[in-house]
């Protein structure tokens, strides 16, 4: 007997609670294999192709292209054949970014028979030519026939399947009021980080409807309840009627009302200040962007330092590696070796702060972030284990990361992980810069563009190749001495790179 299993968007990495569609692999009807890929989505890390645990035909697609989901969402539905005897396997055994699919599903909706008609513009993507009927047409025949009726198409049975699992957005049908939730027992949210935003903002989960499946909670149920100043509760959350009339199983009245009702206050807000300008939502890398460095802000207090460095020996020692044969070694990769022999000087700034525990944990590896500007946006990929690294490694591994970042192909985990980050802001032609930490961190190092400049060596006024360094750190980690230390002792291996031999 065939089974319509539901996909649904999973976690594709830390922190990352959705993403948008940004190209679909396959259409309504199409057959797929385990674990073929299915959707392209762009999250706030990384594009990723999303493989689908089932194998057979694709009945329903949910969103466009350019549509965001968060995780947890429908993405399709697939219609499958029962296994054979004795094999309880359905998932591919395989694992993306922290998502398995050995596992299927705890509820399965099998195909029904009773049409559905939907409300108008609701629903998934189901319009395909020549969608097949394979898998779910011959799904118990004599049912329609008992009835007296006819029986009901493949696309029918995909509707009925799927129906129960969109939001109120699309105008189907969600759990009921928020107010019939017991006050015993957990609320259901998206993520552990929506459910830290409710809590600092007052906001009772268990007077908010989700729009979710199944009423999950989102993000964006959330920032709406905040948005319309109704904490601790929301009022018109979206929301579907069943009805008993002409077979209807769905109707869209409230989710339309709700939705009319969330236009009409965003016009007024937009008159409020004038209706003028072009709005750009904050989504993607610039939405991921915004939340990290408003974390930053709100949670570490920061304090910088600067220094200015003769840097003309620095720039002689590389001269002279590259003209020894071999790969070149770049500036970054002697600016991160630097960094590294520091952070060995001083530990208190590879570290991070747990406030719940009211610790500071002190980190053994150095997992080096450095600051890259693409098309997409600012990124920061991480050196695993930079302290164990030559300059020549260090050099490998700046160029492959940043290939990956213009192409948009990074990994989650190749964007997660880092204890200290490095940002030569001098590629943009400034001189210095006072960053914002990236959280959880604890210190960042700024390094300025290196130019000619009037400076007294030994004793006399001469043109020298000057930079300006700025660390910015967390003053809970340690005081000015320590973060002062830090900087001076880097400012003395750009001076005079032999200060390095005493660590090699």
């Amino acid at each position: 007997m065939a089974q319509v299993l539901e996909f649904k968007l999973p976690d594709l990495g830390e922190g990352l609670t959705e993403a948008e569609i940004v190209r679909w692999l396959v259409q309504v009807g199409d057959v797929v294999a385990v674990d073929q890929p299915v959707v392209e989505v762009e999250t706030a890390k990384a594009m990723v192709e999303v493989p689908c645990p089932y194998g057979g035909v694709i009945t329903a697609r949910y969103g466009e292209e350019g549509t965001e989901l968060p995780v947890g969402a429908p993405l399709l539905t697939v219609a499958v054949g029962e296994p054979a005897a004795g094999d309880d396997s359905r998932g591919s055994g395989n694992v993306l970014v922290g998502y398995g699919t050995g596992a299927p599903p705890a509820r399965r909706r099998r195909v029904r028979q009773a049409p559905v008609a939907q409300a108008s513009g609701a629903g998934p993507d189901t319009s395909a030519p020549g969608a097949p009927a394979a898998g779910a047409a011959g799904a118990r025949p004599g049912l329609a026939a008992a009835n007296g009726g006819p029986a009901p198409s493949a696309a029918a049975q995909a509707v009925t399947a799927g129906s129960a699992t969109l939001n109120g957005r699309a105008g189907t049908a969600v759990p009921g009021p928020a107010a019939d939730r017991s006050a015993d027992g957990p609320v259901p949210v998206i993520s552990p980080l929506v459910r830290r935003l409710a809590r600092e903002n007052g906001l009772d989960l268990r007077r908010l409807s989700g729009s979710g499946p199944d009423g999950l909670i989102l993000r964006a149920d959330v920032e709406g309840a905040l948005r319309a100043g109704t904490a601790p509760g929301r009022t018109g959350a979206p929301g579907a009627e069943a009805t008993a009339t002409s077979g209807t199983a769905v109707s869209g009245t409230s989710a339309s009302a709700a939705e009319t009702a969330a236009e009409t206050a965003a016009g007024a807000r937009r008159a409020s200040r004038g209706g003028a300008g072009t709005r750009i939502p904050l989504k993607g890398v610039r939405g991921a962007v915004a939340d990290k460095l408003s974390r930053s802000r709100r949670e570490i207090p920061d304090a910088t330092c600067w220094v200015d460095a003769d840097a003309t020996e620095l720039m002689r020692a590389r001269a002279a590696m590259n003209a020894a044969g071999g790969p070149k070694i770049s500036l970054l990769a002697l600016l991160a070796r630097i960094c590294t022999a520091a952070l060995a000087r001083y530990p208190e700034l590879n570290s991070t702060v747990d406030m719940e525990a009211r610790e500071v944990v002190r980190l053994d590896e150095v997992h080096l972030g450095f600051a890259a500007q693409t098309e997409r946006g600012l990124v920061v990929p991480v050196v695993r284990d930079a302290h164990a690294r030559d300059a020549e490694a260090l050099t490998a591994e700046f160029a492959r990361l940043t290939e990956a970042a213009r192409a948009g192909t990074l990994t989650p985990a190749e964007l997660t992980g880092g204890t200290f980050t490095l940002n030569n802001y001098g590629v943009f032609g400034v001189d210095g810069s006072t960053p914002i930490i990236n959280h959880p961190e604890a210190a960042m190092l700024g390094v300025g563009r290196i130019v000619p400049k009037p400076w007294v060596h030994e004793g006399e006024l001469a043109v020298r190749q000057v930079v300006q360094l700025s660390l910015t750190f967390d003053h809970r980690v340690c005081d000015g001495g320590t973060a002062g230390g830090f900087l001076r002792y880097v400012a003395d291996c750009v001076e005079q790179p032999a200060v390095l031999l005493r660590t090699v």
